[in-house]
């Protein structure tokens, strides 16, 4: 049975198309985050690389639709709103919760024969790290303000109380996925890992971060960057640089 649409322009955003590309970026927002996350992200690679910000159920121009509260049925639904996105060298971003889903639908990719260049893990500890918290249990104002503590949230935008009552849902139902997580026996992934941390964050003490090494048979590099938990939005500049380096160095297909 199809929950979700799997309509890939329902899902993929692409804010600086870019015909000529030889590889492509797919980046998985953080909980309660949306497709603009990446917009930076987007302008800076724009032309060689295909930045594709996926964009889930229940927010923004799809806050009609039904919010997600399990990972693995999400990742399902990304997958599905992928196929014949292969076309191109394969890259995965996730930020947060968005590290935990990018390496659950590159595990489903592998084990439909494809594989990635790489997977970039920013802001999260290793699948297998158990991190016990129920945050999608707090009250609304609880809920809000340990979010903007993260720094994830602009504070004055929650305080508006139109666009607390759209954004909260999202959240909190992405937050019941990510904290009732729990990562499946499986086999290790094949492409190489980034694990991207920020060295204020405490949600990802480095030796969590360096236990994604677990997760694959190639190489884990663990990158850290200024900045707390949403170091990306504070600092973008160094992580930029990283995902250059990466697309200049990875090979052009045949």
């Amino acid at each position: 049975m199809v929950l979700f649409p799997v309509d890939s322009d329902l899902w993929c955003r692409r804010f600086h198309p870019s015909p000529d590309a030889v590889e492509r970026l797919v980046c998985f927002p953080h909980a309660g985050g949306s497709a603009s996350f990446y917009f930076p992200v987007s302008a800076a690679l724009a032309g060689r690389v295909d930045v594709v910000a996926l964009q889930y159920p229940g927010r923004q121009d799809r806050r009609a639709e039904p919010c997600v509260e399990d990972l693995g049925v999400l990742a399902d639904a990304v997958l599905d709103a992928l196929r014949g996105q292969d076309d191109l060298p394969l890259t995965f971003f996730g930020h947060s919760m968005g590290a935990l889903l990018a390496f659950e639908v590159a595990r489903r990719l592998e084990r439909e024969g494809r594989t990635l260049e790489r997977l970039f893990a920013s802001g999260r500890v290793a699948p297998s790290v158990p991190r016990r918290e129920s945050l999608h249990l707090l009250p609304d104002d609880d809920l809000v303000a340990a979010v903007t503590e993260m720094s994830g949230t602009d504070a004055l935008v929650l305080a508006d109380e139109e666009i607390r009552r759209m954004a909260l849902p999202a959240l909190r139902a992405d937050l019941h996925a990510v904290e009732t997580y729990r990562c499946a026996p499986g086999a290790p992934l094949e492409c190489p890992v980034t694990v991207l941390i920020g060295d204020t964050d405490p949600r990802t003490p480095p030796d969590d971060a360096r236990a994604w090494q677990s997760h694959t048979t190639a190489s884990c590099d663990l990158e850290t960057f200024p900045g707390g938990h949403f170091f990306l939005s504070d600092h973008p500049k160094p992580v930029l640089t990283l995902l250059h380096t990466h697309f200049a160095t990875t090979r052009r297909p045949a």
